[in-house]
Order: structure tokens, then C-alpha cells, then sequence
């Protein structure tokens, strides 16, 4: 059942609904409606998911961001795309340059399509040139171009400023400004004068929020709501390493922040609660730009007829698995947020336990607002569950990073399958940190294989290696 009818080409019907789509880097789990860290601050997204249903096991198709938001654009899982790392952009492809993305999609049937901040992949500046992966297709506006980054944020002036010796953009700091200097507050005022436009077209209005990317530069009002005496750390295990295999290491070494590196230099120099302090004061910093946009919606008028999804592209270790940042298939790698608040749909602060992909997007916003589906999309509509969130659902969310490794999370279990053959298998009931790898336990044995049936069947080559002809 649709929300709205289909209707054909360009359809300009000012009553079919708005889409609001708000994408937040880095988001892990650390949300209070999630429950991930015990003092996490996050108000408006809270209030959020009151006004909608929240997806309580959501998971990221990849664990960096440009195979994941490739990924939720196209509608393609990166097994299928090939593209696994934050280089190449799917535009160097043309068998996926030609592929619709959603807003592109939304576009071409008729929708007025406003995006800005950090939608698809970042934008590098390189050899006096931007190149990037925006789909200048996809837009009729966007902030503050498709030619140039946001302005230079203000910046600590001795960095890192948190002394570390590993890399310059492992930094965190308070910093002297509000938060219309910053660019996530240009990027929410833009969106917010768009959102009070009127217009004779539904709109898909897209805001991405670049915090808590690091740095960790926000306001010192953030880390103000955050104590540094009162910090709570993650708990860990000490050996929690000992019974996965050497490739998890491989993910974690070579880089230019590299994980493991980073945690030994957090304890050794007691820096651990200050790094976790800067990523909740972050995190805070987000919410509240989450805030301001939805003060926008809710004074256009048009409220009672958007659709509004926030997610996450992935999500992020804070000494977890005794490494930081992103880049595993485990649990804090891929959980992300996911929030929707449908109409008419979805009732006031309902709650799906069922496992979902960002994958799932695209075909659920098609069907939500009566577009065709396309048929190449790999997800599956959300509408069921957004109807009913115990609605019947036995699909797994399958998470990949790097050529040949895949997670399939379940809604107890978690199946990792490395390309060397290297298995993990965490019974989330008993164990919800992970901590005890039980693949080769035989009772499980079933367990294994009903989730490795669900892994891709196919690995395209990585489009780094490949020369497309």
C-alpha cells in the first residue's frame, strides 16, 4: 500500500509530501533514545524519534564513508558496486555514474531537490582542483556550491591541539566562536531559509552534518555539558583481541590515523576520558543542529506533510576492541541511528527491534511518496515495518569492508566472514559487547550456516584496481 498514488513523470502536486533527509557523520550508537553511552546528550534527535518510529538495529552497508553513502545513494551494496574505500568516486564509473541517486531520482520525478553539507562524500581539494563525488545532477540547489567546500571552521591555533603525535586530524578542542561560525551551523541556517521558502513543489531537502567527524572543534558550551570528572568510559575487555583472527589487525595498521595506535596513545597519555568528552560534546554539538532545522520545519507549516529520516553513515569506535575510530564489521562500526517519522504511518514514539539497512532506504522513500521503485535497488522497503514495527521481517542487515569481508547481523546473532575464511560469530543475547567470538563452537554450527547464506554470493573487483575500459 502506498502512501501517495504513483504518479507519471514530472509530477508537480504540491500535496504529495516533502522529504526532509538529514545525514550526520560518524553518528554511532552514543544517541540517549539508542542508549549507547550513559551521558549522551541528544535532545532534538530524542524528541525526534518521540514524533516517529526509531530503528533500533540499524547497520551501515560499509564501515568508511564513501562505500556507504555510495551504497545508500544508488541503492547497490559496495559487493556489487566495487567500491569499498574512499577512493575512486562512483562518478569515475560509468556503469554507475548513469545509476540514479536519490536525489537525483526525486528530481527527476518532479521534486525540487535542495542539499548541502556533507551528502555524498567528502570534496578534496587537489592540485588547485575540487574533485569529489557530489552528483551535480541531483540538485537544483546546493550549499555553498558544487565548486567549493564549506569555509575554513575556526581552528585551534597550535595543532593538534590535543598533542598527539599520530596525525594532525585525530584533534579535539573547544573553540572560541558560536555556532554560526561553524560550518554545520551554515549548513542548518541555509537549510533552515529553504525550509521556510514557499514553493508550489514537494521538496526533498537534504542537510548533511559534518560533526562528530574529527576534529572535535565545537563551541566550549559542548564540552561545558559534558564534565571531564564525570566522564564514563567505555567498558572493555582487556584480551578482547585474542580469539579473531590476524586479519582484523590488517584493518587497523597502515593508515593515516591508525586505530590501535591511537587507543595505546589515549591510555598511555590519560587522554582517553578528554577523547571521549570531545566526541559527546560532538555529538551535542550535531544534536543541536538537528534542532534548529527542525524548528525551521516545524514554523514552514508543512510538518504535517514531510517525511524525515535521519541516519548515519556509519559508526565509531571510542576504545572499543581497543581501537578508535570506524573500519571493522563489528558492532560499533556499523550500528548507526536510523529515524523516520512518516504522516499518517508511523505512530508517535514506536520502536522496531527488527534488523534494517541503510540500504533500505531508497526503496522506502520511493514507496512513501508514490514513486516507482527502481527495479536495481538491493534493499527493501521499510514501509511494513513502519506500519507495524514487529511486522514479520527475517532479512539480516549485510555490512562489508574492504574486498571479500562481510558482517551479517541478525537480530541476536553477528556473522563475520573474512576473505581468508576467518569466521566470527557473537550470540548478542549472551554477549552484547562482542567479546567472545564462539564460531567454532559446533552448537552453532546451524547458526553459521543460515547467516552465511545470506552473504553476498559475488565480489566485484575493488574499482581501485580495475581500468575501465
Amino acid at each position: 500500500m502506498l502512501l501517495f498514488a504513483a504518479l507519471p513523470g514530472h509530477a508537480q502536486d504540491a500535496d504529495r509530501p516533502d522529504v526532509l533527509f538529514i545525514a550526520i557523520d560518524d553518528l554511532n550508537d552514543w544517541v540517549g533514545v539508542l542508549g549507547g553511552h550513559p551521558q549522551a546528550r541528544t535532545p532534538n534527535i530524542d524528541a525526534l524519534a518521540a514524533r516517529g518510529m526509531v530503528f533500533a538495529n540499524a547497520h551501515a552497508p560499509a564501515a568508511i564513508c564513501n562505500p556507504s553513502r555510495t551504497a545508500l545513494m544508488l541503492g547497490l551494496r559496495p559487493s556489487t558496486t566495487g567500491v569499498y574505500e574512499n577512493d575512486p568516486s562512483w562518478l569515475d564509473h560509468e556503469h554507475l555514474a548513469d545509476l540514479p541517486t536519490i536525489p537525483r531520482y526525486f528530481r527527476d520525478n518532479g521534486y525540487r531537490t535542495l542539499g548541502a553539507g556533507k551528502i555524498f562524500h567528502a570534496h578534496t581539494y587537489y592540485a588547485g582542483a575540487f574533485t569529489g563525488y557530489q552528483d551535480a545532477r541531483a540538485w537544483d540547489a546546493f550549499y555553498p556550491s558544487f565548486e567549493r567546500q564549506l569555509p575554513d571552521e575556526v581552528t585551534p591555533p597550535d595543532r593538534p591541539a590535543n598533542d598527539n603525535p599520530i596525525h594532525i586530524g585525530f584533534d579535539w578542542s573547544h573553540v572560541v566562536t558560536d555556532d554560526r561560525a561553524m560550518g554545520d551551523g551554515q549548513v542548518a541556517a541555509w537549510i533552515s531559509e529553504r525550509l521556510l521558502e514557499s514553493t508550489g513543489r514537494p521538496r526533498f531537502v537534504a542537510a548533511g552534518i559534518y560533526r562528530p567527524h574529527p576534529p572535535w572543534y565545537v563551541p566550549k558550551a559542548y564540552f561545558d555539558a559534558h564534565p571531564l570528572a564525570e566522564i564514563v568510559l567505555p567498558t572493555v575487555l582487556e584480551n578482547d583481541l585474542d580469539d579473531v583472527s590476524e586479519i582484523t589487525y590488517g584493518f587497523t595498521q597502515g593508515t593515516f590515523m591508525p586505530p590501535l595506535e591511537i587507543h595505546e596513545w589515549a591510555v598511555a597519555a590519560d587522554m582517553w576520558a578528554e577523547g571521549v568528552q570531545a566526541y559527546l560534546a560532538s555529538v551535542t554539538f550535531a544534536d543541536a543542529m538537528v534542532g534548529r532545522i527542525l524548528d525551521a520545519l516545524d514554523g514552514s507549516g508543512r510538518a504535517d506533510n514531510t517525511i524525515i529520516v535521519l541516519w548515519s553513515d556509519h559508526g565509531w569506535h571510542l576504545g572499543e576492541k581497543q581501537r578508535w575510530r570506524k573500519q571493522t564489521l563489528w558492532e560499533e562500526s556499523t550500528r548507526v541511528p536510523l529515524i523516520f517519522v512518516v504522516p499518517g504511518v508511523t505512530a508517535p514514539g514506536s520502536r522496531s527491534e527488527r534488523t534494517v539497512s541503510l540500504l533500505d532506504l531508497f526503496p522506502t522513500l520511493a514507496e512513501l511518496t508514490g514513486i516507482e521503485t527502481p527495479e536495481h535497488l538491493e534493499g527493501t522497503s521499510l514501509a511494513p515495518l513502519l506500519r507495524d514495527p514487529d511486522a514479520e521481517w527475517n532479512r539480516p542487515a549485510i555490512s562489508t569492508h574492504h574486498f571479500g569481508n562481510h558482517a551479517v547481523r541478525s537480530e541476536r546473532f553477528r556473522y563475520i566472514r573474512y576473505n581468508d575464511g576467518t569466521e566470527e560469530l557473537y550470540d548478542h543475547d549472551a554477549d552484547p559487547n562482542e567479546w567472545h567470538n564462539i564460531a567454532d563452537d559446533p552448537d552453532y554450527a546451524e547458526v553459521k550456516a543460515e547467516l552465511a547464506a545470506w552473504l553476498p554470493t559475488e565480489d566485484t573487483p575493488d574499482l581501485r584496481f580495475v581500468d575501465e575500459q
